[in-house]
Parts: C-alpha cells; structure tokens; sequence
C-alpha cells in the first residue's frame, strides 16, 4: 500500500463520501470514536491500578491486556460495520448500473408495442391488440420500477443532490392533479382540492417534492377500491408548509403501520386486494422530505382510508 493510499484510508471524510454515509455512521468515524473510548479507558485502568495494586509490573500488565482486549474489539466492530458499508455500496452501484443497462431495451420495447398498436406497420387484430396492450401494461410497470430504482440508487449514493429555489406548490399539486385525472376517473375517484389564497411559496427543489406529491397522490387514488375521494389540504402550520392527503381508501393494517416507509413493504391488505406497486414509493418520499429538511408522517385505520402528511420549511 503506498503514501497515497495510506492517506485516503485515513481520510474519514473521503472514506464516508465513498460509502455515502453520514459522518456519524461511517465505520472510520467509529473506529476514531473508540480509538478515543479505548484511551480513555486505558488511563482509567491504570489510574485504578495503580490506586489499589501495589505492584507497578502488575498495574502495567493489567492496563496492557485491557487496553489489548478493547482493542481488538474495536477493530472487529468496526471491520464488521465497513464490510456491511462496502456490501451496501455495492448493492446501490449493481441496481444503477442494472437499471441504466435495462432502459435502453425496455424504450425500445415499448417504442415497438405503440408502433404495433398504431396499426401503421400491419393490421393486427383485436385478440392480437389486446396482446399488445398487456405488453404495453407491463413495460410501462417494468419501466416504474427502474425509474424507482435509480432513485433510490442516488439517494443511498448521496448523488441525488438538491437544487433548491423558490416556487409555488399550489401550482405544482394543480398539474399534477391534472396529469393524473384520467386515472382518478377510471378509478371513479374524486380528487379535491381547494388551497387558500395565502398559501405560501416554498424554497426547495421542485423536481423532487413532485416526486413526494405524485407518489402520496398515486397511492391515495390506486388504493381506493370502489368509488372514493381524495382531499388534499395545503396550510401553515407552526411556521412551516403543511400538507396533507386524505383518502377513502382499503387503510393500514395497524401492525403493518410500523414498517411503511420501509423499502419493497407491502401492507397484507393490499396484497390481498392484488394492487400494482412496488412498495418504494414511500420510502422515496420520506427520503426526500427529509433531505429538505421536513418531517413526514401518517395516520390510518384499516378500512377507512389513510391520511399522509408532510410539512417543509416555508
């Protein structure tokens, strides 16, 4: 190993950008941590030691094989922590990496099903169309996932960085609403929303609370089984934007309540209703508003619908 690579194994703050990590979890700020434990400690046992043995052989001895024995702890402690890191580090690179190889094909894939379903090439026929139709179905929810997936694969590699300025997130939650009205109405679901003439400007990226909005709205309407509303709220509340979403929909199990922001989780009820997802929407969305340095949160009662929440900094 020469100079320089002695260097960077020493530089914490290269070495937690490398995992993406905060400072306050990166195994070498914890190996310097105990580092710091174990000196501490060292000079208590002999301070002790030389308080109640007698023998300054003995004293030595003793503070040598604490000292010894503290440190090998430490080592195997942190070395478990930056294998675990490096597997996480590896995992998100092999998912972007994945995701970015799968795009290309699955463009081209659904570029050829809109060509077959125009009839420009051939005429097909209906069964053949409505075999056409499922590819299409599918592709589009094979392309979601990807899109989720790089996502996340950016937001663990801390390179999914913020590009903050000042807008309305009236005029944001209007168009989005307006995207997603024809799902809203095949779902026979009505989406209501009535903000206040007050409603402040926010300063955040923009790109990325559509990202929040569209999936707590997608979940809100995809998981109302029969005819249902959806309102939206937007307000300030204790010096912050506060928005909240309530629908009509199947609700969360109460003991699956704990694990909802949680990567691929699924409620047993939605399982159960055989609904379309890849249960990274909200984990995203917590991502997300935590980066922008909000809060967000829910409350739910199987049955009778949920109610998400998030509030930003105005």
């Amino acid at each position: 190993m020469n100079s320089k690579e002695i260097f960077s194994q020493l530089n914490i703050f290269a070495q937690c950008k490398k995992y993406g990590l905060p400072l306050w979890q990166c195994p070498h700020f914890l190996f310097l941590i105990m580092g710091l434990i174990i000196i501490g400690s060292t000079l208590a046992t002999y301070l002790i030691g030389n308080r109640y043995v007698e023998d300054p052989q003995a004293v030595a001895l003793i503070t040598l094989l604490v000292t010894a024995i503290l440190f090998i702890i430490a080592f195997i402690v942190t070395r478990s922590f930056e294998r675990l890191a490096e597997a996480n580090r590896m995992k998100s690179e092999f998912i972007s990496i994945v995701s970015h190889q799968l795009r290309s094909p699955l463009s081209n894939l659904r570029w050829i099903i809109e060509l077959l379903n125009s009839g420009k090439v051939d005429s097909v026929s209906e069964k053949q169309l409505e075999y056409f139709k499922v590819l299409k179905e599918n592709s589009d929810r094979m392309r979601e996932l990807i899109s989720d997936l790089l996502i996340i694969s950016r937001i663990e590699t801390a390179k999914f960085p913020l590009k903050k300025k000042e807008f309305s997130l009236v005029e944001l939650i209007k168009e989005l609403i307006k995207g997603l009205e024809p799902f809203a109405k095949a779902s026979n679901v009505e989406v209501k929303f009535e903000p206040k003439a007050d409603s402040p400007k926010i300063f955040a990226d923009p790109s990325q609370i559509q990202l929040v909005i569209e999936n707590l709205l997608d979940n809100a309407i995809r998981y109302i089984k029969e005819k249902g509303k959806v309102e939206i709220k937007l307000k300030r509340k204790d010096g912050n934007l506060y928005f909240e979403i309530e629908d009509t929909g199947v609700g969360i199990p109460k003991e699956d309540q704990k694990y909802i922001f949680q990567k691929f989780f699924r409620s047993e009820n939605v399982m159960r209703y055989q609904t379309q997802g890849s249960g990274l929407g909200l984990y995203i969305a917590k991502s997300i508003v935590e980066k922008s340095g909000g809060k967000i949160g829910f409350k739910s009662e199987e049955g009778k619908g949920s109610t998400f929440w998030f509030s930003l900094p105005c």
